[in-house]
């Protein structure tokens, strides 16, 4: 039974199955490009463009480009059921892959994924990627480009006339179509501009920190062991359990924390009030080789501020055992090289620090100066 497609209602998005081939001007190396397609139901208006990729990024921000070119949006989406679209294909209840999702809440489109093993869902898309492979793809198999840019825009060119040509059997080209039935029913683009967001599961560790791309940021700490959603885009990682925002913080793409002071527990929140110089002044008092000790502790991390609970346990020690035994401790740790907590503690509680130790053999390595090594004037 033929389909009746209400205006402005569905847009169907598939990829085409051959690539188009883009030359390294440099290299000569030839990478292949996708061709994604996006077909609306009522006028057969078509649009494509060639990706790297059919990735998430690249099957999101196509839709985006999509909906731009369009200058408005449908009330439905129809993608087919790859993977960056739906997590779990099904007949009756799909799961929509959580970053498509986000976007297109976005744009206040809702999506309707193609079931299945049912070719009729989909059949504008499949008919449309048809025509874009014979009336662009064909005939720009024999054509050389050198960038994903200059592809587009000769896709662009052949999508233009693509769009005009006259439907023999409606008498109408899609352009005149999509003029008189689907633009004026397409809701308006939003205000807010769609920026790309990651969403994805993390979890909260034992530190109230989560971990994304080997930056950990905090969350409150009451939220220990949960599973929490993440939005990620280029300036911002926003934090929600259960739908609620519970943390935002400034996007970082180094390894290092991100740290709020109201997510730490209160002993932690102490520690927050201490720095490098309170530290190395606190170990001088101690004794000179504690001093040395603690640089050496500051200076293992790529942050200083990761070594803190170290430092201060570390300084604690002279509480039960006196300052002249901790300083002998540190002497001997400095020697025998011990950088674990653990192994000031050994040395302490079997008496080794009234010990005398061997000295080792110069390490030339470890006594040289280099210019990224800080020195105890870097604190000051």
């Amino acid at each position: 039974m033929r389909q009746v497609h209400k205006a402005g209602e569905k847009l169907f998005v598939d990829y085409c199955g051959p690539t188009v081939g883009v030359t390294d001007p440099e290299t000569g190396e030839i990478r292949t490009a996708q061709v994604i397609v996006a077909v609306l139901g009522a006028s057969s208006y078509t649009w494509a463009e060639a990706t790297w990729s059919q990735q998430l990024e690249d099957w999101v921000m196509s839709h985006v480009r999509c909906f731009q070119w369009l200058g408005g949006v449908p009330e439905l989406v129809v993608p087919d059921n790859l993977k960056s679209a739906t997590s779990r294909a099904c007949k009756y209840d799909p799961d929509v892959n959580p970053t498509y999702q986000q976007m297109l809440e976005h744009y206040n489109v809702a999506v309707l994924p193609a079931r299945p093993r049912k070719p009729k869902d989909k059949a504008k898309a499949e008919v449309g990627v048809q025509v874009v492979e014979r009336w662009i793809m064909a005939r720009i198999r024999h054509e050389i480009f050198y960038s994903l840019a200059s592809l587009n825009q000769r896709i662009r060119e052949l999508l233009e006339r693509l769009n005009n040509k006259i439907m023999q059997k409606l008498g109408y080209s899609r352009a005149e179509l999509f003029i008189q039935l689907d633009k004026p029913a397409l809701k308006p683009l939003p205000e807010a501009s769609y920026s790309y967001t990651l969403v994805k599961k993390v979890r909260v560790h034992a530190d109230y920190h989560v971990e994304i791309d080997k930056h950990y940021y905090s969350v409150p700490c009451s939220l220990l062991g949960q599973q929490l959603e993440a939005w990620i885009s280029g300036e911002l990682v926003r934090l929600f359990n259960q739908g609620q925002e519970v943390a935002v913080h400034p996007r970082k793409r180094t390894y290092g924390y991100s740290t709020r002071n109201e997510h730490m527990p209160e002993a932690h929140r102490q520690h927050a009030t201490w720095t490098p110089e309170r530290l190395l002044e606190w170990a001088g008092h101690i004794g000179s080789e504690t001093h040395s000790y603690v640089l050496h502790i500051l200076n293992s991390r790529p942050h200083p501020e990761q070594s803190y609970r170290f430092c201060l346990g570390l300084l604690n020690l002279h509480k039960k055992y006196s300052k002249a035994r901790l300083n002998a401790a540190c002497a001997r740790a400095l020697k025998t090289k011990v950088w674990r907590l653990s192994g000031i503690k050994s040395i302490l509680e079997k008496g080794l620090d009234k010990q005398p130790v061997q000295d080792p053999k110069p390490d030339l390595l470890s006594t040289m100066e280099h210019e990224n090594v800080r020195g105890s004037e870097y604190y000051h």
